[in-house]
């Protein structure tokens, strides 16, 4: 099982859809076994899979089986919650969910009070913060676990970087996103100095390493590159080439990742042209997709394509499993 968390510091770029369109094309194309973990407390990707009715009827309770619910238990003292529930997204996207919560904002200041904790060697901190480690070791009959995230640097998604194997940044071309790799290099670096020091004090006062499922902790998150989204193309003598206009960011992004996330690099990445895929811009296809609660790709006449846009939905086809097949390069 592989995890991965689809980030970027930087909001508006398209992250969901990313998500749940790659995540259908390893779950119907590659027939992997594919769990999304809804851990953005705007519950785009619950919205996004589910339909209207299940949402209906799950946030209707009050007490409501959600990713929230995992946070609960560990607040309440109650450790990690042992039984691992999922809503099937349905056979159009063929993956499962756990939904996200609302309730998830309410949980930062939680966990950055137990961060504190955590970086001063205490059990319980340590154990609040890797509390998505502990979701994730009943994940292992899958053979992929996407995080959707919001785009804060906060202690929720501090929680969830620490717990995961890689992440993916979605990227749109403008100066923000370029901004937004050295603000994520900066965190992830201390974030793993304050980290290493509470383990450090925990085996200091124990006497061992502190372990889940047996294993040492850490921060040990891989940087697996960059997708740009909704990017915009030319055709020169056959050539597919950028417009300027994102050819002059595009030229940013590579040199800003070798400067800030050189360290956090996988090794199948290939540094000097780390982008893994590039999305078109799909125009009304994205809101077809989620009111039909679909893949981009498996949009029908049904659904409201017509005339030209069936071209495009074949198009997204073969974009999101490129981006899929790179993942599955990355993380073999």
């Amino acid at each position: 099982m592989r995890s991965i968390a689809f980030f970027n510091n930087k909001g508006g770029v398209g992250k969901t859809t990313l998500l749940c369109n790659v995540a259908a094309s390893l779950a119907r194309k590659s027939f992997k076994r594919v769990l999304v973990v809804d851990a953005d407390p705007q519950c785009n990707a619950t919205s996004y899979v589910i339909g209207e009715n299940a949402i209906e009827k799950l946030y209707s309770k009050e007490s409501r089986m959600t990713v929230d619910a995992y946070l609960d238990s560990v607040s309440r003292g109650k450790g990690y919650k042992e039984d691992l529930e999922t809503v099937r997204s349905g056979g159009r996207f063929g993956f499962d969910i756990i939904p996200g919560d609302p309730k998830l904002a309410l949980r930062e200041d939680f966990l950055a009070s137990d961060w504190k904790d955590a970086t001063a060697g205490d059990e319980r901190g340590l154990k609040s913060n890797f509390v998505f480690k502990g979701l994730l070791q009943q994940c292992k009959n899958y053979d992929y676990v996407f995080f959707d995230v919001g785009p804060s640097l906060g202690a929720l998604n501090r929680s969830v970087l620490l717990s995961c194997d890689y992440f993916l940044m979605p990227m749109t071309a403008d100066v923000f996103s370029v901004m937004a790799i050295k603000n994520i290099g900066e965190s992830l670096k201390s974030w793993r100095r304050k980290l290493d020091r509470g383990l450090e004090d925990y085996a200091d006062e124990y006497g061992h390493d502190y372990l889940l499922d047996g294993q040492k902790v850490g921060l040990k998150i891989q940087y697996m590159g960059y997708v740009s989204q909704q990017y915009k193309s030319k055709t020169q003598q056959g050539v597919e080439q950028p417009v300027k206009a994102y050819e002059r960011i595009l030229k940013k992004i590579n040199p800003a990742v070798s400067l800030s996330l050189k360290q956090w690099a996988a090794e199948k990445l290939d540094l000097k042209n780390p982008q893994i895929g590039k999305v078109k811009n799909l125009h009304s296809l994205v809101p077809l997709s989620q009111s039909a609660n679909c893949p981009v790709f498996e949009l029908t006449g049904d659904d409201g394509v017509v005339g030209g846009h069936f071209a495009s939905v074949k198009a997204a086809d073969d974009i999101f499993a490129q981006v899929a097949s790179e993942i599955e390069r990355i993380t073999e």
